[in-house]
């Protein structure tokens, strides 16, 4: 029997974290047996406690679904000397997909590094093809790839030439690797590259394209003056033919095949976001190279990794389980991360454990970038046993006297508004429609016609990306997630209906965890509130520090905390890093997670349309000083920004209210039937010690407003006035 090309790895250590889950889940249980039988009678305290209760029995379900991908989470290890022994050459056609939108937000320059990164792989030229689908159908961007076809004739032999890592020239001029080639050929390269962006820069600038340089294109005079982002014909421009003789770098090697597309857009028709580019990229690229396996990528992710397609090939052509599998996911990872996760963008406990626990269920789920699919369940393929992939499949040569300019025309007519008219496009064939987070429900329906999906998390990232690097960019962010991934759990495609007798329970409960992100806002916004207001006008809402039933709550909070502590050191956090993460944690579900559960609300009521917000990825720079030294970034008046004021200012009101009177005797009460809500009062207050430097101490130009400020003082007061009922 032949080798495996890929093994599974279980986590170590399952059977004590299970004994700290039964322990959690027991004192849990006592927690809700003490608030359901000492519930008060009459009055503002029953009604304050029964909240307390609907709150813990949130977090105790939530907690429930977390758990799913904790118990048995595992690692994949690929051994690519095997594939090349058993294949050799042999191997399928890749097509890789690069999304961009808005020249603006995702500046041309940071799109042609992404491409020129995958360009590079390790891999066959002659089976590789690169499409840039420019959903901004800007000239601009166009202009970009023409000069990115010209720099890889030099950029990828030296790449080759000295096997250099990442391949992305952005990134690697970055960190300088002078080292691995001579400082001449470097230099040279290099100016090469600075000379190139400067002219797309200046380009990108100006809002033109020299004439001296449309002529060298065919493809530039497919804009005129008319053409806006919104309204234009189908563009597709091969820029270096793959199967031409003439399509060979500086060495005479063949060079992958590279394609420009802007769908068609017109007022009249909806587009359907990042679902409609990649459905047109499916079928755009079915009459160009029509490979077997599909990559995308999203264009701030630049390869990092040259051997991730022989990598995912291990999954896919593994004779014992590669039938099986339908996409290989790999995580996103940042290279812009401050050294403590400033904003907890890094996605450390989500990809190391997460992702791993849902690879031991049926698969990970599909992200939206950095993914391998077979194109035949992106066609809508099921899983049969006896099902056989042909990997000799595509397009191998140019049809006897077919040009490029029929080829072109004829993609064209795929991608045009009306084409997917009356066709299951959006539904059973490719990309689903109708959500913002349409790759979910994408891998879900893969996952529900009977495939699995595997996560490969290798030592060497596969790509590397820019993350968020302002507080408005990380909450706009996570409010996309949150309210796509809710209108999911809202839908026909809630896990637990579409995936009923078709995956199973775990998994359908993996796929929760995010559904019921903006959910969380409301048990977490009541428990940041209600605790501080109580303390300050005399409830208790606790057990006496000194009654055996503060324990079990004591118990939770500490054991689960220490256990998210254990989870974040050991995927790479730092101390402060952690802290950090649990403050954006508190931050997010009270504004983005809350706003992500009230505008789905509102589309599921007519109210609102579905919207799609590219995460800018440039910054100004005076907020890249601030985000380098750890500083967190306001500088606007926002409403989620009074949100965060609001609750910061009433704690610290409340802390300072309620230690007062306490030490005045003002109730005739103990100190230890109020210590639990002053140890709780005092954690927020620690927790949001940021944000008083950012209204009181700062003088930056990223601190709260003073008109932030002014509207919370209004908030809190009001607060006061209302009873907690």
């Amino acid at each position: 029997m032949e080798r495996r090309l890929f093994e599974t790895v279980r986590h170590g250590g399952r059977a004590l974290y299970r004994l700290h889950a039964v322990t959690v889940a027991a004192s849990t249980l006592l927690v809700l047996y003490y608030r359901a039988t000492r519930v008060p009678g009459s009055g503002g305290r029953r009604a304050a406690w029964l909240g307390m209760l609907a709150a813990e029995l949130w977090y105790a379900a939530y907690w429930v679904v977390t758990q799913s991908v904790r118990w048995s989470p595992v690692r994949r290890c690929t051994f690519r000397d095997r594939l090349t022994a058993r294949y050799g050459d042999r191997l399928p056609g890749v097509d890789i997909f690069v999304c961009t939108a808005d020249p603006l937000s995702e500046p041309p320059s940071l799109v042609i590094s992404t491409i020129l990164s995958v360009m590079a792989y390790n891999y066959l030229a002659e089976k590789l093809s690169v499409y840039l689908s420019d959903d901004g159908g800007s000239v601009l961007t166009f202009y970009a790839m023409w000069e990115a076809s010209l720099f890889a004739k030099h950029w990828l032999p030296f790449c080759k030439r000295y096997n250099i890592e990442p391949r992305s020239p952005a990134a690697y001029f970055s960190e300088s690797y002078q080292d691995l080639c001579t400082p001449k050929e470097w230099s040279f390269i290099k100016d090469m590259y600075d000379e190139m962006t400067e002219r797309i820069d200046t380009a990108v600038i100006s809002r033109k394209i020299p004439e001296e340089i449309r002529s060298n294109h065919k493809g530039f005079y497919e804009w005129n003056p008319e053409i806006t982002s919104k309204n234009h014909q189908p563009i597709v421009q091969v820029l270096i033919d793959g199967k031409d003789q003439k399509g060979v770098d500086s060495e005479g090697n063949v060079l992958p095949t590279l394609v420009y597309m802007a769908r068609e857009k017109r007022p009249q028709h909806h587009h359907n976001f990042k679902a409609g580019a990649m459905n047109a990229l499916i079928r755009v690229s079915s009459v160009i190279s029509n490979s077997p396996v599909i990559m995308n990528v999203d264009c701030d992710m630049y390869s990092n990794n040259n051997d991730t397609i022989r990598d995912a090939l291990c999954f896919f052509l593994d004779e014992e389980m590669g039938h099986k599998i339908g996409f290989v996911q790999y995580p996103q990872n940042y290279n812009n991360m401050t050294k403590n996760n400033l904003y907890g963008n890094s996605l450390h406990v989500i990809n190391e454990v997460e992702m791993g626990g849902m690879d031991s269920l049926g698969g990970p789920l599909y992200v939206g970038t950095g993914c391998f699919h077979r194109r035949e369940i992106l066609r809508g393929k099921r899983f049969t046993k006896d099902y056989q992939e042909d990997w000799n499949g595509g397009i191998k040569g140019r049809i006897q006297d077919t040009s490029i300019g029929e080829i072109e025309e004829k993609a064209k007519s795929l991608a045009t508004c009306t084409y997917e008219h009356d066709t299951q496009w959006g539904d059973e064939i490719g990309l689903k429609y109708g959500c913002p987070v349409e790759d979910v429900i994408t891998g879900l329906a893969i996952h529900c016609r009977g495939w699995e999906s595997v996560y490969s998390n290798p030592t060497r990232p596969a790509f590397m990306g820019l993350g968020p690097t302002t507080l408005a960019q990380t909450l706009l962010q996570h409010k996309r997630w949150s309210e796509g991934s809710f209108s999911i759990f809202l839908s026909k495609y809630c896990p637990f209906l579409f995936g009923h007798g078709k995956t199973n329970l775990r998994h359908q409960m993996g796929y929760c965890i995010y559904g019921l992100w903006a959910p969380n806002s409301l048990p977490t916004l009541y428990y940041v509130v209600i605790p501080s207001l109580a303390l300050l006008k005399g409830i208790p809402l606790f057990p006496k520090i000194t009654s055996p039933w503060i324990a079990p709550f004591i118990y939770a909070f500490c054991v689960k905390n220490m256990y998210s502590l254990y989870e974040a050191l050991s995927c790479g956090d730092t101390l402060k890093g952690w802290w950090n993460g649990q403050r954006m944690w508190l931050v997010k579900r009270i504004t983005s997670f809350l706003f992500g559960a009230i505008d789905t609300v509102r589309k599921l009521l007519g109210l609102s349309k579905m919207t799609f917000v590219v995460t800018p990825k440039v910054s100004i720079e005076d907020e890249s000083k601030r985000y380098e030294e750890e500083i967190m970034e306001f500088g606007s008046s926002t409403p989620e920004y009074v949100i965060i004021a609001t609750i910061a200012l009433l704690n610290l009101v409340c802390l300072l209210g309620g230690l007062s009177q306490i030490m005045t005797g003002a109730w005739n009460i103990h100190l230890d039937a109020f210590s639990p809500q002053l140890i709780l009062c005092g954690m927020l207050v620690i927790t949001n010690m940021p944000f008083y430097e950012a209204m009181f101490l700062r003088n930056d130009k990223g601190k709260i407003p003073f008109t932030v400020t002014l509207a919370s003082f209004g908030f809190v007061m009001l607060d006061f006035l209302v009873p907690i009922v």
